[in-house]
């Protein structure tokens, strides 16, 4: 690690204008990102006396060798670029401020001649309108259930309404009632999208109308003696109400907004939002995370701006109320205002029910710190122990921050593929996660020979670190084509192989032709779960409650599930359309085409050129190449039409 003094700027060179920085590592790596209105007292802070420093913050800065800055002419223009650069480099000490779960909405797919009612998850479609989100997809089930008696909107896939369409058959939902079928032509596609309408403003809060609407229908019935129709709509006003008693009423005006609230310690931050959509609580969300060594105002603008930023984000309300404005409110609210399309009002609720309902949410957050500091109080704690006790026990110069563990995986020496995985900090990076078809060796005769797993692993080993040595010398670790940053320019402080010495020793030999000496080789074998080290005539033994045998268990575990998987995939794939594979023009696209039309390879090799050209991208000549390839027959010698003479090949060159 380096000090911070080694690669200070110097006086006066950083500009005071507003921008994005970054931290990078020895090894031209991210590892932070951040931004700033003015860019030279905030590196500046960074620079002092590293006692004085946040814990987080002083590992950040002692493991930096770098910082370099981009200039931007508005604050908006910042955070804009604070979020594409986390984005893509996804730096190690930029805490995430928002949960990696994906929430059920309720939709509807208002873009579709037949509107469809469903459970949706992941980014934002267009044509669709959405409600939620919801906690569990079960509860979006039974509001629909509750709903479609009033609002008989059809909820099948297309494949199903399709099918009832050509039978003219309506499913079980338009035999009682729960669907208008218009599959079947029950009500055409103008009633039915009324009805979708309807179902959107009942579920955007107009639930009044609706309401009274059914009550005046069912005092209209009642009167002309038609006690059945009044006891339906009684049930349907029922249904209507229990859907409503799911979601409270908070607010008398029809407010949209989001709600968010903080509980912190030294260590962690709890996060919890409640979704407020036609002034009823639609949604509740919440999550912890680690905390990040800036200030609460920081948090939140980094909350929201992970939250609300990128194709994946949350939509924009009309309002956002937090604890505390971010320090850049300003900017932070313009920019979600782009966002939304029109003005977003950021503040902090005063007074009145908004008020009450913040710290309703504050409440929730407090008990949700409490629950995770009881339910993971060992967790932090465990990795840096898992760490610690490697580096003690392995003997290394530093704590293994990066492990890579490799896995050779075949069936008796065919299909050999190899597996690298990669925990950070004691957790899994599946990001960065590698597979490897091992080629092999050639005897004399250009033939293919099998390979052992030392060989494998000795393959795999190479072609990683000297796919590091090539990436280590571009400029600043990124492609020269591309401009984004190469995932092999990081070595790890640790590799582990799955095996024995041999493995060991093969990996190590591995390393050390090409020329690095400064990376970790051990092995961990199935039997006895010893710790194998190069050279070493005898394994280490580690305890076996240590958290440092528990991490290295994981790492081997993990690795074996990555190549077997590789592995099968592979195997499969041969076992399907192997006689298709190398036949010249004949790709993937093609393969997949041939055997849907077909069935089989032996019915494609049974195939005439006439019935194989009837396949979609199946040219004469290719039919001939696939016939030839298949069956051994000789090619047919081709003739130019146009001047008779015989053609030696497919290219069309003269005999």
């Amino acid at each position: 690690m380096a000090h911070p003094s080694t690669y200070r700027p110097r006086p006066g060179e950083i500009p005071t204008d507003p921008g994005v920085y970054r931290f990078r590592d020895k090894d031209g790596r991210v590892i932070y990102v951040g931004k700033a209105k003015s860019l030279r007292p905030r590196l500046s802070s960074y620079f002092q006396d590293v006692g004085m420093l946040h814990p987080r913050t002083a590992s950040m800065v002692m493991a930096g060798a770098s910082v370099e800055w981009t200039t931007v002419l508005t604050e908006v223009e910042a955070l804009q670029l604070e979020y594409s650069w986390i984005k893509e480099f996804d730096p190690r000490f930029n805490v995430k401020y928002r949960d990696d779960k994906s929430y059920p909405y309720l939709a509807v797919t208002l873009g579709e001649e037949y509107p469809r009612a469903q459970v949706m998850r992941g980014a934002k479609r267009k044509g669709t309108r959405y409600f939620g989100p919801y906690a569990h997809a079960w509860a979006i089930r039974e509001t629909l259930d509750q709903a479609l008696r009033v609002f008989p909107i059809r909820t099948c896939s297309s494949g199903v309404f399709k099918r009832a369409s050509q039978v003219g058959r309506p499913c079980l939902l338009g035999y009682i009632d729960k669907c208008s079928a218009p599959c079947v032509g029950r009500v055409d596609a103008d009633a039915h999208r009324q009805i979708a309408e309807e179902f959107c403003d009942f579920m955007a809060g107009e639930s009044t109308k609706f309401m009274k609407r059914l009550e005046r229908q069912m005092r209209d019935a009642s009167d002309e003696l038609e006690f059945e129709t009044a006891a339906r709509l009684r049930d349907d006003i029922g249904a209507l109400q229990r859907v409503l008693e799911k979601s409270a009423v908070v607010f008398g005006d029809g407010t949209d907004a989001d709600v968010f609230a903080l509980a912190d310690d030294e260590l962690e931050v709890a996060v919890q939002v409640f979704h407020v959509r036609g002034g009823r609580i639609r949604g509740q969300r919440g999550w912890v995370a680690e905390k990040e060594f800036e200030t609460v105002p920081e948090v939140v603008g980094h909350l929201l701006q992970q939250l609300y930023g990128g194709e994946e984000g949350e939509s924009v309300p009309r309002e956002v109320l937090v604890p505390v404005l971010p320090d850049d409110a300003d900017s932070m609210s313009e920019w979600l205002s782009g966002l939304r399309g029109s003005r977003v009002d950021l503040r902090v609720p005063q007074r009145g029910d908004k008020k009450t309902l913040m710290e309703t949410v504050e409440r929730n957050a407090t008990q949700s710190l409490a629950r995770h500091k009881v339910a993971r109080a060992g967790d932090l704690t465990a990795r840096s122990q898992a760490l610690q006790q490697l580096q003690e026990f392995l003997a290394l110069d530093e704590s293994p921050l990066r492990i890579e563990c490799y896995d050779i995986s075949h069936v008796q020496g065919t299909q050999v593929v190899g597996s690298m995985v990669v925990f950070e900090d004691g957790l899994a990076r599946k990001g960065e996660y590698r597979r490897f078809i091992v080629r092999g060796a050639n005897d004399d005769e250009g033939a293919a020979v099998t390979i052992d797993d030392t060989a494998a692993m000795h393959e795999v080993l190479t072609r990683r670190f000297r796919r590091y040595l090539k990436d280590r010398d571009e400029p600043q670790g990124r492609d020269e084509e591309t401009g984004r940053p190469t995932r092999f320019a990081y070595p790890p402080q640790l590799v582990v192989v799955d095996g024995g010495l041999p493995q060991v020793n093969a990996a190590a030999r591995a390393i050390e032709d090409l020329g690095i000496v400064d990376v970790a080789v051990v092995g961990l074998a199935k039997r006895l779960e010893e710790v194998w080290v190069p050279g070493q005539d005898f394994p280490i033994v580690l305890p076996r409650t240590s958290e440092g045998l528990y991490l290295l268990q994981r790492l081997r575990d993990e690795a074996h599930r990555f190549a077997i998987t590789f592995h099968r995939q592979r195997r499969s794939k041969a076992m399907t359309n192997s006689a298709l594979d190398g036949i010249p023009g004949l790709g993937d696209v093609k393969q997949k085409s041939l055997l849907r039309h077909f069935g089989s390879v032996k019915r494609i090799r049974a195939a005439s050129l006439d019935e194989l050209v009837e396949v979609a991208g199946i040219g004469p000549r290719l039919a001939e190449t696939i016939q030839r390839e298949l069956t051994g027959a000789p090619a047919e010698p081709t003739v130019n039409l146009m001047t008779g003479e015989i053609l030696d090949d497919e290219r069309g060159s003269n005999a």
